[in-house]
């Protein structure tokens, strides 16, 4: 593709060209994967300076660079664009080079703190069930029809993105469901794609290591809504506050769903069970195998997408009692002694807060609720203390462990969850850092029709200590206790 093509709806401030201007090969953000013939796009990110690397992606075959400073000394043969803004511009380069891929298949956006995870890859499955061929960009895995392929962010830079929705538009998807993160939308990786339709879940404590505010982070999610257009709709959730403010700036066609009250889908949960529910949907009975008041919403949800995408309510609700919790999302396991562990990606307070309630629910008062449950290093300090004191509030014994520390030593974290609570809530806590010896301890004190929450990691397989990824699995450490 020529580099005027590219370029030709991005205002830039300079540009100096070559005397033959190539075809671009390719597009990259990353100097380290720069081809002959690639296009190199200079960004200013929170940790790294790509202009450090303009002259390694020149050193590789670069044909073109996109920067907000040009280089002192530049490359006769190189075309270079200056831009006030290289990061708010690389979505549009990116969506045009991959043959604006969102203009040949339907894309839903996910969106807010809780839910995204569920929501988006059971529309995925949702709609594979019912014959179509789906992409799917999400927090645990993104695939094309079936295929799947390796994630390491929730929404992927705008370079990758485009080039995984191209690939879905090529082979001929026809729909593609993704969780749109607070980070993409700040830092503009949905940038020039056109979304069929979004959904917001709700919005609570998380991330304030990077918006630094909590009005910074809600409007962050804000921002995607404000972006649809008249074509799209935008389905909130009213049993959040936030829901109506999300909408206040969209020209979409704005849908509500509740649990609570009237809005255009509406839920009653007719009986639950640790293992499913039988639910109520705009007055149509069916039975699910997710668990939770939280999950009834996200349901409620995906149904809301899929009417608001033309399929039949009765047909959406027979799929939707075929579908099976996500990986690490309320996933349940029985022992043969007679408790049950979840496993839950939980690790904001509100998520504690939801998946307890839930286990509450169910037993009432019949078993005890053994909770572990730790916080990730170099993230929000602040919702550590808050953290622990939703697990002990609805918990009759917790045990604090290490998550992903990161870069932290694992006791500090764990004494910043600790200092949250008061001397009388201590009785009831204890902390085993050795995140593999808390299950086994919270697995030793369970008993017949005790339920045990490990929270935290969810479809992790892998515990990150001083930047290095260990094998560890919560449903693994769990099975082998179970069958030793």
């Amino acid at each position: 593709m020529r580099l005027g093509t590219l370029i030709k709806e991005i205002q830039y401030t300079r540009i100096v060209l070559p005397k033959e201007e190539s075809d671009i090969k390719g597009i990259s953000i990353d100097s380290r994967t720069i081809k002959e013939g690639y296009l190199f796009i200079a960004i200013r990110g929170t940790q790294v300076d790509g202009h450090q690397y303009i002259e390694a992606a020149e050193n590789s075959g670069a044909a073109a660079i996109i920067c907000e400073t040009m280089p002192a000394k530049q490359n006769p043969c190189i075309a270079y664009v200056q831009v006030p803004d290289a990061q708010a511009i690389t979505g549009k380069i990116a969506t045009t080079f991959y043959g604006n891929p969102t203009d040949r298949l339907k894309l839903v956006g996910v969106t807010g703190t809780n839910g995204k995870t569920t929501i988006a890859t059971l529309l995925y499955r949702l709609f594979g069930s019912m014959g179509h061929k789906c992409g799917l960009i999400s927090t645990v895995c993104n695939y094309i029809g079936g295929e799947a392929y390796p994630t390491t962010h929730t929404t992927p830079d705008a370079v990758t993105l485009n080039g995984l929705l191209g690939r879905m538009a090529d082979e001929g998807c026809e729909y593609a469901f993704m969780e749109v993160s607070s980070h993409a939308m700040v830092q503009g990786r949905v940038g020039g794609l056109n979304f069929a339709g979004g959904i917001f879940t709700n919005l609570t404590r998380d991330h304030i290591d990077f918006h630094e505010t909590m009005d910074n982070y809600l409007k962050a999610k804000k921002s995607f809504f404000d972006g649809l257009s008249r074509d799209a709709f935008a389905i909130i959730n009213l049993d959040d506050r936030n829901g109506p403010v999300m909408v206040q700036n969209t020209r979409a066609d704005i849908k509500k769903y509740s649990t609570r009250t009237l809005s255009d889908y509406r839920a009653r949960i007719v009986e639950t069970h640790l293992d499913g529910m039988i639910l109520e949907f705009n007055g149509q009975e069916f039975s699910t195998l997710l668990t939770g008041r939280f999950n009834v919403s996200n349901l409620l949800a995906i149904f809301a997408a899929a009417v608001e995408l033309g399929k039949e309510p009765a047909e959406v609700l027979r799929v939707m009692s075929t579908l099976h919790p996500v990986s690490g999302r309320f996933e349940t396991l029985h022992s043969k002694e007679g408790y049950s562990a979840i496993v839950d990606y939980a690790h904001t307070p509100d998520a504690i807060k939801n998946v307890l309630g839930t286990v509450n629910d169910v037993l009432h008062g019949k078993g005890s609720v053994i909770t572990v449950v730790g916080a990730g290093g170099n993230r929000d300090k602040g919702k550590r203390p808050l953290m622990a004191q939703e697990a002990v509030k609805a918990s009759t014994r917790v045990i604090i462990t290490s998550d992903n520390p990161r870069f932290e030593e694992p006791q500090d974290i764990i004494n910043d969850m600790l200092a949250g609570l008061t001397p009388e809530q201590m009785k009831k806590v204890i902390s085993i850092a050795d995140r593999k010896e808390a299950i086994r301890t919270a697995c030793a004190f369970a008993q017949k029709g005790d339920v045990i929450v490990v929270a935290g990691k969810g479809h992790e397989n892998y515990q990150e200590i001083k930047g290095v990824r260990h094998h560890f699995d919560d449903k693994e450490i769990l099975s082998e206790i179970f069958n030793s």
